[in-house]
């Protein structure tokens, strides 16, 4: 049988908030933007702060209302992913099969290493101790015989939790669950469901397959087995990202210009940090900009030979965005399509270019942030000058 860990870090913005400043310990913190951010969401928020009604992906606004003596402050992404990185490297020492998920999140493949331990508790002590050592953060682990019973299990009791959900213990966790704690059931399916008396697990599990595919077609197939905890996905099954990208929504619409321009060069050193923990290189690249009456105009341009570099994507996307009608901007973005591997060197290409991109590629390849990179790229960041005060940037 498969133990299947799945660890995700308790309000992981705010405890690595916490880190940098610690008076900010046991506080109601919100991270997203300051008060004056008037577009802002919430990106995080502590514990204290959801006592008051506060959660993700709330608008910030709100959450002002909710919370007016709260500490609102800016995400701080370089600090996320610097310990992000930390907390990723101590899983990759700990499980033979590591599955990313997000910046905070992970699930390890223990199966085989329970005889390192005297029992299963003692292994997510472990992982939990393991972590809290390298980065003074905790986390919530959950441990199952797959995926969903193990995601289920780390929501379980956060913070700091530690759930196991052995074979005789499945219909007792899933049943009393809402639907929407199976993966993949979003809010148009739970109402869906509800449309039809069913708002638990115990309820959809009244119902047949062959009824629910005709509900909710192939989904209601897979649904069918979820809610009885079966679920075949292997660890690190996730495949490939098809595209990376990264868009800035403005708490104040920019013109043309110079601060437009920063927060261009700005997005395109960040997807090629990403690109280059990735692996692979881009064909397209994809510009969005969302104009101040909400007017979205994308513009694409393709490459045959590939980028890998922060200073050729930036070339490439002002190229679009100069094709663009000059009004003010409420949104841009920078997106990353037709990753490959392979690259064709072109004709009058000199080769020692693609074989110093193909090293850059191979020792950055798995790592949360390159831990190389090429002098035009650093002067790319080093151009990128202070965010203007008039835009925030939203994660």
């Amino acid at each position: 049988m498969a133990t299947i860990v799945h660890v995700d870090m308790d309000a992981f913005f705010c405890a690595v908030e916490t880190l940098l400043h610690p008076e900010y310990k046991g506080c109601p913190l919100i991270v997203g933007g300051a008060k004056n951010t008037p577009r802002a969401v919430v990106s995080s928020c502590s514990y204290e702060a959801r006592k008051y009604g506060v959660h993700a992906a709330m608008p910030l606004q709100q959450a002002i209302r909710l919370c007016p003596h709260g500490i609102f402050v800016p995400p701080n992404m370089s600090a996320y992913l610097e310990v992000s990185q930390q907390i990723h490297t101590v899983f990759r020492q700990i499980a033979p099969v590591v599955e990313p998920v997000s910046i905070d999140e992970a699930y390890l493949d223990m199966t085989g290493c329970e005889h390192f331990y005297p029992n299963l508790e003692a292994l997510g002590a472990d992982i939990k101790n393991r972590v809290y050592a390298a980065v003074q953060c905790r986390a919530s682990v959950g441990m199952a015989p797959n995926k969903l019973l193990a995601k289920i299990a780390s929501d379980l009791r956060k913070p700091d939790g530690l759930v196991i959900v052995r074979p005789q213990d499945i219909d007792t966790l899933l049943l009393p669950l809402p639907v929407r704690k199976i993966g993949g059931v979003g809010e148009k399916t739970a109402t869906l469901l509800a449309q039809h008396s069913i708002h638990t697990i115990a309820d959809l599990r009244q119902k047949s397959e062959q009824w629910l595919s005709e509900l909710l077609g192939s989904w209601g197939h897979e649904l069918y087995h979820l809610a009885r905890g079966i679920d075949n996905r292997s660890v690190g099954d996730r495949g490939a990202a098809k595209s990376i990208g990264h868009e800035i929504t403005f708490a104040q619409d920019l013109p043309f210009g110079e601060d437009l321009q920063n927060q261009l060069r700005a997005l395109c050193h960040q997807v090629s940090l990403r690109l280059q923990a990735d692996g692979r290189r881009t064909r397209t690249i994809n510009l969005k900009v969302r104009y101040a009456n909400f007017h979205t105009l994308t513009r694409q341009q393709t490459h045959s030979g590939g980028l890998l570099r922060a200073a050729d994507i930036y070339q490439s996307a002002t190229s679009l965005l100069n094709t663009l009608p000059k009004r003010r901007v409420r949104l841009l973005g920078v997106y990353l399509s037709d990753l490959t591997a392979f690259i064709q060197v072109g004709l009058f290409q000199d080769p020692r270019i693609a074989q110093v991109d193909d090293l850059i590629r191979h020792i950055n390849s798995g790592h949360n942030q390159p831990r190389i990179t090429t002098g035009a790229d650093l002067a790319t960041a080093q151009d990128i000058k202070k965010p203007s005060p008039k835009g925030k940037r939203l994660h």
